[in-house]
């Protein structure tokens, strides 16, 4: 039988479709990395498709790496043999190029794999072809870290692994120094850096071992900037979980997430993330095993077995070991909408289909220069239908990072207006065009930001309803909401922008179980799920004790 030609590719393909079939027990994160792989392949044919899987490609980098050996553990100075998880990883992270040069399409990888699966010994291959096989010339290759310590944790391995290969060495010209990796024919070189690079530096690949330890982005960003003169530079990040839930780390993987759930596109991002799933039980030692996808490899079953028995009878240790082994990132504020329950509750029934019944409105104008939200809530029949308006000035929607804006303005779903900050004249005029269609009952406002807009809205004779940002305010109608949800007698017209800011919030708790919105950070956007918890409050409040002399008077302003 002849050999096979793309070996690794072939193990690569079919690993993926066995983790979507089911045939390898694997989390929803890595289920859906597989089948975005297969999606693309399935359009790779495809005319207006921007990439193609260029299978010697994926095929040399694997080639590559089970022509180095293990330089420790009982498998010391044999060759690497890749599992098929790595073959996946690597084949499609390198497979990737753009139709129309050629060039790489994935420019970052972000991967979540628990401690004793190998990952540094990954990352150094994939930074030693970057170094000799990449066809750059004076390649810059960094292993950054915070301490020189987390720095090594890649560079030694493949500093090893390049000593101990001479035909590597030989082949491409590599001289092995203390503390650097060279190739003199193309002035190329592989250094752990402490901190950011110096000036001038111009880095093809950086790798950020650890992520997770990281207090900011400094590092990581500076070796971004630095690569504006490579052509097809690599960021590579492979990471466990960690705890500091307001560092990069985390604002990285909430990124992630929300790319391979569909939430967000950035096709230059390859990601994937081994852990559990959220129903699974943590302390059923089976589950462990869908975790780490080295089981039996490099990470032993009566190691894990035993760090399960620590986990589940040291209650201090709970939290690190679930961290470190589980890739679950502990100590987080509970993400509040079960997004599958949202998502099916989508309804095709249009707003003008509406038109005449009670109405609740909410606005949640946040800063000029920031989202605005106008949130309604229009009531048939004992049901909920929501539908919403978003504003943002000009300048914002055009930032280079605000793509997602981009995108929902071509689609409608964002309201531009002209230059740097919102006009609230477009919401006015919206909001007067909405009186003549509908029976308002309420427009919810929080008076932060908005004093001055609702006392022009309270002088046409909108229903003004103060609803400042308070536990009292929002944790009932917060409960509402979900409970709606869950029961399917709130719906919703499938609108991306709300849909991605309801799963931005988290619920935060406190000691008498009252609820309240927050989120992980600015660049998570809650603005319209905020507004429909405010509208909720004045269904609440009259369904309870009917209208309020505000509703039918409006405020007086002294």
């Amino acid at each position: 039988m002849a050999p096979e030609r793309f070996p690794y590719v072939n193990k690569a393909n079919r690993y993926a479709r066995d983790v979507v079939s089911g045939k390898i027990d694997a989390c929803l994160y890595v289920k859906q990395a597989c089948q975005r792989h297969l999606d693309d392949l399935s359009r790779e044919s495809e005319r207006n498709y921007r990439f193609k899987f260029d299978r010697e490609k994926g095929n040399r980098i694997c080639r590559l790496a089970e022509n180095m050996p293990h330089v420790k553990g009982q498998w010391q100075g044999s060759l690497i043999q890749l599992q098929p998880w790595q073959c996946f990883m690597l084949a499609v992270l390198f497979g990737w190029v753009r139709k129309s040069d050629g060039m790489r399409r994935f420019r970052e990888i972000y991967a979540e794999i628990p401690r004793k699966n190998a990952k540094s010994t990954l990352a150094a291959i994939i930074g030693l072809n970057m170094l000799v096989a990449d066809g750059e010339g004076g390649a810059e290759v960094y292993s950054g870290a915070t301490s020189e310590k987390q720095a090594w944790e890649v560079f030694r391995p493949a500093k090893l692994m390049a000593e101990k290969s001479p035909g590597f060495t030989g082949r491409f010209g590599v001289n092995v120094a203390a503390k650097s990796i060279h190739v003199i024919p193309t002035a190329s070189r592989f250094e752990p850096v402490v901190g950011n690079p110096g000036d001038g530096s111009s880095p093809h690949c950086a790798i950020v071992d650890e992520y997770h330890e990281h207090k900011t982005s400094d590092l990581y960003d500076t070796m971004v900037t630095g690569m504006g003169a490579r052509a097809q530079p690599m960021r590579v990040v492979i990471t466990t979980a960690g705890t500091d839930l307001r560092g990069p780390c985390y604002a990285k993987h909430d990124e992630a997430v929300k790319v391979l759930s569909g939430q967000m596109q950035n096709d230059e991002l390859f990601t994937v993330i081994y852990t559990i799933d959220e129903d699974d039980d943590w302390a059923d030692f089976s589950v462990w095993k869908k975790a780490n996808p080295n089981f039996g490899v490099s990470v032993f079953e009566d190691f894990l077995a035993e760090r399960h028995r620590e986990a589940t009878q040291l209650a201090h240790k709970q939290n690190i070991l679930r961290c470190k082994h589980l890739n679950q990132w502990l100590n987080v504020d509970t993400a509040w909408m079960n997004m599958l329950a949202w998502k099916q509750a989508k309804s095709d029934v249009l707003l003008d289909q509406l038109e005449g019944l009670p109405c609740y409105i909410a606005i949640d104008l946040a800063s000029k220069t920031d989202i605005a939200g106008m949130v309604m809530l229009v009531q048939r029949d004992g049901e909920l239908f929501t539908f919403g308006r978003y504003y943002l000035p000009e300048e914002t929607i055009n930032k280079p990072d605000n793509q997602h804006y981009q995108t929902w303005r071509i689609m409608d779903r964002i309201i531009e207006t002209p230059g740097a900050i919102i006009d609230y004249g477009y919401i006015e005029d919206d909001l007067k065009g909405l009186r003549s269609r509908f029976e308002i009952r309420a427009v919810a406002y929080d008076p932060f930001q908005a004093t001055q807009f609702s006392t022009r809205m309270a002088a046409e004779g909108f229903p003004m309803i103060e609803v400042g940002a308070t536990v009292r305010n929002f944790s009932e109608p917060m409960k509402e909401v979900e409970a709606r949800i869950l029961a399917n007698t709130l719906h919703h017209d499938g609108c991306p922008v709300l849909t991605w800011m309801m799963s931005n919030v988290v619920a935060h708790y406190d000691k008498k179980d009252n609820i309240f919105p927050n989120k992980e950070r600015a660049a998570n956007k809650i603005d319209g799920a905020v507004a429909l918890i405010m509208a909720m409050n004045r269904v609440m409040a009259t369904d309870q004790k009917g209208p309020s002399v505000y509703e039918t008077r409006g405020i007086f302003t002294l």
